[in-house]
């Protein structure tokens, strides 16, 4: 605005130029500004495309794809494994709409969706809450202030199979909020039983029989053979 004022004034287009330290190019392009649009002309704006300019998907596609991670896990539409990453949900893409992404593309989307990789929350249908929420208040309270009485140490043990179709890694999900994997399937295994102490240390002990009250007694033999009260 001061240059054109300069210049409404009578200056000279290379005399304005000098004077705020600019091309004589970018004083004429002020110019030819504003004689077009006037003040409004000159504002400045956001360079670059609107945000969902030229967008391939549409709203309603988007939201179709997105719902679609939240609720599936590939294996649930067809595609291979049960995390999904920014090739599968490429994949997905492709299978419902004929479209090829790149996956720094599909990984925009992510973002604009509000998707980040978590670390998924492997939960049993079984649960009871109501049992959890007893246990966290009531019984662990009193197993602790038992051992501190007698000078215990408490650990918590517990029987694995680990599978071949184990889930490790991470699967998209909304900000905020920990995606859950629903998971099945019986391949080969290992066993295994451990102990952990309240204060992180950690005893176990790998079998290929199956679990019974012999493997049980044989792991605390072992298990007990490490403490002296």
């Amino acid at each position: 605005m001061l240059a054109v004022s300069a210049l409404v004034e009578g200056r000279g287009r290379s005399e304005v130029a000098a004077l705020f330290r600019v091309s004589v190019r970018a004083v004429d392009k002020w110019w030819a500004r504003w004689q077009a649009g006037g003040r409004d002309a000159l504002l400045s704006r956001p360079r670059g495309r609107r945000a969902g300019d030229h967008q391939v998907l549409s709203e309603a596609e988007q939201a179709a794809v997105r719902q679609a991670v939240l609720d599936h896990t590939p294996s649930d539409l067809g595609l291979s494994g049960q995390l999904w990453t920014r090739r599968l949900v490429g994949e997905l893409i492709f299978k419902l709409y004929r479209v090829r992404f790149t996956e720094p593309g599909v990984g925009k989307y992510l973002k604009r969706w509000g998707l980040t990789f978590q670390r998924p929350d492997k939960r049993a249908v079984e649960q009871d809450p109501g049992a959890v929420r007893i246990w966290r208040e009531e019984t662990w309270p009193a197993i602790r202030a038992r051992a501190k009485a007698e000078n215990g140490v408490v650990l918590f043990a517990d029987q694995v199979g680990i599978r071949s179709d184990q889930v490790t890694g991470r699967t998209g999900g909304a900000r905020g909020t920990t995606p859950v994997v629903h998971r099945t399937g019986n391949r080969f295994s290992v066993n295994a039983m451990s102990a952990i102490s309240t204060k992180g240390r950690m005893h176990f002990m790998v079998f290929t029989e199956s679990f019974d009250a012999k493997v049980m007694c044989r792991f605390l033999t072992r298990l007990v053979g490490h403490f002296d009260r």
